[in-house]
């Protein structure tokens, strides 16, 4: 056996159920979330117009197509323009282009230094939301050759960089010529890209010559769904003709509904989930058992937090715990969320992101 192989970190599924993690956090909401999103389509089918408008809504935190922004400084690579063009579009696109959008048309590669110069650029503009590569062919390494791994490892480096920093980065990049029954497919290149990123978007016209499209968007933290789109040519913006998902936002279910009401009775609970789960039974006509409502509390934690409910579970004397506070409007603004776990507990908390930037739940979504 090699000594030197470092063992496994794994922990049991009860601990990881109990654990805290950040909720998935967004630039566009429940579209464009953190982390490295691509966006694919044929040449000059409105890829540019429609980043472009990202970035200007973006800067502003104005919505796009009725979805909320989170407002901050958006950095724009368009590799493959010049900035008279760009300034060209911005003048169809707005007639307020705001301060907080920065524009520049050449970078290093990702072998060459590309992460350094955004981290460099993120030193001085720490409150940047939004990264556009336009497009992404123009900062691959041009001597490698085509794999899966490859194009893995490319996508991988940005990927690193974006959830260390917390940042979205969105790629623009071309489709394949051939065509291909699913869209994923389309991206010219291996599936490594496909499989590397977060989030794909495909925008996608039936006939070259007209003003609508479709925009297929899949991804690991958001539902599958697909626009249909028109294109204004008075400003050069696409707008919104349906939405596949007609109520985006996720409902509780009733008994969690309940268990928010229960809460705001009860104020504070320490004890067993048996415990637990008896006296919310009792109190609302369920009969629901320990493990069913604390998979339900977890599953809808980030909803149970939106409405001031907070609870953390952690060992005593070998009993499993949990402890459930509801804080009002008072108490939210003056407690942290280091300050709500108990000093007894054993679970990890993750605290808030590495370079203490604030996204979708904590900043102001205008």
């Amino acid at each position: 056996m090699n000594k030197d192989i470092q063992l496994l970190e794994a922990i049991d599924g009860e601990t990881l159920m109990d654990m805290q993690f950040q909720k998935s956090r967004f630039c566009i909401q429940s579209l464009l979330p953190q982390g490295v999103s691509i966006l694919g389509g044929a040449p000059k089918i409105g890829k540019s117009w429609m980043v472009l408008d990202w970035c200007v809504r973006t800067a502003k935190g104005e919505s796009v197509w009725n979805l909320p922004t989170v407002k901050g400084t958006v950095l724009y690579l368009c590799l493959e323009d010049s900035l008279g063009r760009i300034q060209d579009r911005l003048n169809c696109i707005t007639d307020e282009v705001p301060s907080n959008l920065y524009v520049a048309t050449k970078s290093e590669s990702i072998e060459t230094g590309l992460i350094q110069q955004i981290q460099n650029f993120i030193i001085t503009h720490s409150d940047t939301t939004l990264i556009v590569i336009d497009t992404f062919q123009m900062v691959r390494n041009s001597s490698s050759e085509l794999s899966y791994a490859n194009d893995y490892n490319e996508i991988g480096k940005l990927k690193k960089y974006a959830d260390e920093m917390s940042i979205s980065i969105l790629l623009v990049h071309h489709l394949r010529k051939q065509g291909d029954s699913d869209p994923l497919n389309k991206l010219s290149g291996t599936t490594g890209i496909s499989g590397a990123v977060d989030t794909v978007f495909v925008l996608n016209k039936d006939k070259r010559n007209e003003n609508k499209a479709n925009l297929l968007c899949t991804g690991r933290d958001i539902e599958q769904r697909e626009f249909q789109l028109s294109f204004n040519k008075e400003n050069c913006t696409w707008d919104l003709l349906n939405d596949s998902l007609e109520n985006p936002v996720p409902t509780i279910p009733q008994e969690m509904i309940d268990f928010i009401e229960f809460m705001k009775i009860q104020k504070h609970f320490k004890g067993s989930n048996t415990d637990l789960v008896d006296i919310f039974n009792l109190s609302n006509g369920y009969s629901l058992s320990a493990k069913s409502l604390k998979q339900m509390m977890n599953k809808y934690r980030y909803e149970l937090e939106d409405n001031r409910i907070k609870f953390v579970s952690h060992r005593s004397n070998g009993q499993r715990l949990v402890e459930v506070s509801y804080l009002s409007a008072s108490d939210s603004s003056a407690v942290s969320d280091e300050e709500i776990v108990s000093a007894k507990t054993s679970v990890p908390f993750v605290p808030c992101d590495p370079v203490g930037k604030i996204w979708a739940d904590e900043r102001k979504i205008e």
